[in-house]
């Protein structure tokens, strides 16, 4: 049972790790930029769902608006910002990174914003699901309705984007607009525009987990830097350019930390993530998932 237990503890975390790690994914798919800066729009658009929950009351209607607004926050940036550093960055030179330093500093912008307009108390977005474990028998398992819930919404949109991006005409562009922009160009795709939509897709990932986890934890300017840390371990384990890599490297790192978690100690936890990492990337450079020679559709 101890066994059990520890994998399901490392399941309902690794689903987290998951969300993050597609939000990364969807930008590195879309403009070939590691988003530093995804925590802090995560933890704004929570912001904004524990204010229209406060409204009206129900966590469920609070979701759609977090949504929402984190894919339009996501949007912003890349107009306003990372548009501008994307033109003036240049293969080979300084610039090329400008875009990603750019990130970190937005990250703690969002931080100074958010904790002056809400203050750095811890408050509570609550759900409405239990947050006990089910019971077997006589035992609790730690898997309560609100980890399960967690789980089905890192499935579904883990879904609903592979579907994107392998079946549409949208997710065609996403990736042409990506690898080869100025081509998409030529082909009549209008790759600012496409890119910003990635960006969406990417904040919209990201509120799903911040509205998710919060009712897990607490809510706070800083409250999902640690999950922005063990999403892009996460992103990496499984492949940059692989949304079911994404998903699968955070059920991987989940369940790793539980298990360290339970049978060495939290000492290690933390550095534990790295190590995962150094193995993984020893064995497979590009990650699980990660092509060799090109990039993978899912």
């Amino acid at each position: 049972m101890l066994f059990i237990d520890t994998l399901l503890i490392g399941l309902s975390s690794g689903a987290i790790y998951a969300l993050m790690a597609l939000a990364l994914v969807l930008v590195w798919r879309s403009t070939r930029v590691v988003n530093f800066a995804q925590a802090g729009q995560a933890i704004l658009s929570t912001y904004l769902g524990y204010e229209v929950m406060n409204m009206t009351h129900n966590y469920w209607v609070s979701i759609p608006f977090a949504i929402l607004g984190g894919a339009a926050i996501a949007a912003f940036v890349d107009g306003v910002i990372m548009r501008a550093l994307v033109k003036r960055s240049h293969k080979g030179s300084v610039s090329e990174i400008a875009p990603v330093i750019a990130t970190l500093g937005l990250l703690g912008l969002i931080r100074s914003l958010t904790g002056m307009i809400w203050g750095n108390a811890y408050l509570q977005y609550t759900s409405p699901l239990s947050g006990k474990g089910y019971m077997i028998g006589q035992h609790t398992i730690p898997f309560s309705p609100q980890n399960l819930i967690i789980v089905i919404g890192a499935l579904l949109v883990m879904g609903v984007f592979a579907a994107i991006f392998k079946f549409t005409n949208l997710g065609l562009a996403l990736r042409a607009a990506s690898f080869q922009p100025e081509i998409s160009r030529l082909a009549g795709i209008r790759v600012d525009r496409i890119r910003t939509i990635g960006w969406a897709f990417a904040g919209a990932a990201g509120a799903v987990a911040g509205a998710l986890v919060t009712p897990t934890t607490y809510l706070s300017p800083n409250s999902l830097d640690l999950l922005l840390v063990s999403g892009f371990v996460a992103a990496v384990i499984g492949g940059l350019d692989s949304l079911i890599g994404a998903v699968l490297g955070g059920l991987l790192l989940g369940v790793g930390f539980a298990f360290i978690l339970q049978y060495i100690g939290t000492s290690v936890t933390f550095s534990a993530a790295f190590i995962i990492l150094i193995l993984v990337l020893f064995m497979r450079p590009r990650g699980i998932l990660g092509s060799k020679g090109g990039r993978r559709d899912a």
